[in-house]
């Protein structure tokens, strides 16, 4: 008993430094007048914090998945019917750029395989921009792949995206304007929310739930995503949230990101870190020229285009999307689509990979 109680004070320990970790990153950055301070201070304290050896902080997964709904809400809320036509009219160009980012991936990993010594099995899951979860989860189920190696190099480039995307926005390439410096826009106000916003959290937590069995790609950001644009679209319209609200949200999942990259657990940390920080360089960079390209054809914005291929999770993407008043719909619509095709494409490519990987090995051998 008196060990259980021990555990648990040192959790509650670890988790209320995170907290105050995460807040005072969040302060900073935003003193500062940084880009989206409460994801990206957290993130950046607690990745900081998490580094010295005898510092142990957690960050409930429940915390993150809280924040994941608010995000998922407050976009579903932005999808409209019209907004829905345009999904529809960009899905030739959603098949092309897609592809041409799958083969952008495909070389790359060819290259760093032939230069690192990481086998081309591995290199490969290490590239392609999917879900980090379910990546992971499909490189244990496959023989041959260094799961360690494919989890570092994808947290490292959702870190870097998240980090550098919002930098790239607010320089002179985008010049992006923050929502929240428009005069026009009426803030929302946390009295505004009630008592409608008891049902949109209810419909948010059991799509959540419902995408969790079904195994959904994000489920807590992706399930209320679909189920508040559904109700939307059928005449029932959730209350917008307040700033302070996507605050927290944003707080909740930049303090998880932040405590994702472990590089005790690699072997060869230096060399690995480099690669897995080229590899998320080529692809901002390959994502940013297909994104002007994007530009020419539709009538988006060149910061549209850009978070709409950019390599960074959904969820992340949506919630720069809401700060630089991008059109979130689109950025969504696109992001979905390129994790859907992955999740369809890239198993069979990659067991493909993996066979001829084996029998080029036995030939040798």
């Amino acid at each position: 008993m008196k060990k259980w109680d021990l555990n648990n004070a040192n959790k509650t320990i670890q988790f209320s430094v995170a907290l105050l970790t995460a807040f005072i990153g969040g302060s900073l950055f935003s003193l500062v007048g940084l880009p989206i301070p409460w994801l990206l201070g957290p993130m950046a304290a607690l990745l900081i914090a998490s580094r010295f050896k005898n510092v142990k902080l957690i960050w409930p997964v429940s915390m993150r998945n809280t924040g994941l709904i608010i995000v998922g809400y407050s976009i579903g809320i932005s999808f409209t019917k019209s907004s829905l036509s345009d999904m529809i009219s960009h899905l030739p160009s959603m098949l092309i750029l897609t592809t041409l980012i799958v083969l952008v991936c495909v070389c790359s990993a060819f290259v760093m395989s032939k230069y690192s010594g990481v086998d081309y099995p591995t290199s490969l899951t290490s590239s392609i921009p999917g879900g980090l979860s379910q990546i992971v989860v499909f490189a244990e189920e496959m023989k041959g792949i260094d799961i360690t190696t494919v989890t570092f190099f994808h947290v490292t480039r959702v870190i870097m995206v998240v980090f550098l995307v919002p930098l790239l926005i607010f320089s002179p390439i985008f010049a992006a304007k923050s929502t929240n410096d428009s005069s026009d826009n009426v803030i929302p106000e946390w009295s505004d929310l009630f008592p409608l916003i008891f049902l949109f959290a209810l419909i948010c937590f059991l799509a959540a739930r419902i995408g969790k069995i079904f195994k959904l790609p994000a489920p807590y950001f992706l399930g209320p995503v679909i189920a508040v644009a559904a109700v939307g679209l059928f005449g029932l319209q959730g209350p917008p949230l307040p700033p302070s609200l996507l605050d927290i949200s944003q707080f909740m999942v930049g303090g998880y990101i932040g405590l994702l990259l472990k590089p005790e657990q690699l072997d060869n940390k230096r060399k690995t870190l480099l690669l897995a920080l080229m590899n998320g360089l080529i692809l901002i960079c390959a994502t940013m020229f297909f994104s002007f390209l994007l530009t020419q054809y539709y009538d988006l914005s060149t910061i549209t285009g850009f978070l709409s291929l950019a390599p960074g999770g959904m969820d992340q993407m949506g919630i720069i999307a809401q700060e630089v008043n991008a059109d979130v719909s689109t950025v969504t619509s696109y992001q979905l689509f390129r994790m859907a095709f992955i999740y369809a494409a890239v198993p069979p490519l990659l067991r493909l990979v993996l066979k001829l990987s084996l029998r080029k090995k036995r030939q040798e051998q």
